[in-house]
């Protein structure tokens, strides 16, 4: 239950994060799903440790926080209709 709990305030983390970096403001749910899947796009492609695999330390938190600005920035371009 405690893992859940920090893995879902790490997603939130993580999400509230790359939406500042790309100014984009979401609730707390939106935040964590962002986050979260943001963390498995950026274990993809990075092929680090990512909060998703209960690794808590800062190149975790980066990896996933990379993941998660790629995933809002397609969000972005999706949403403006330059790629569809």
């Amino acid at each position: 239950m405690v893992n859940l709990l920090v893995w879902l305030i790490a997603g939130a983390i993580v999400g509230w994060g790359a939406g500042l970096v790309l100014r984009d403001r979401n609730g707390l749910v939106v935040n964590v799903i962002v986050g979260v899947v943001g963390a498995m796009i950026g274990g993809f492609l990075l092929g680090g440790a990512t909060i998703n695999e209960n690794v808590f330390s800062l190149n975790s938190m980066v990896i996933s926080l990379v993941g998660a600005i790629i995933l809002l920035g397609i969000v972005h371009l999706v949403r403006r209709g330059r790629l569809a």
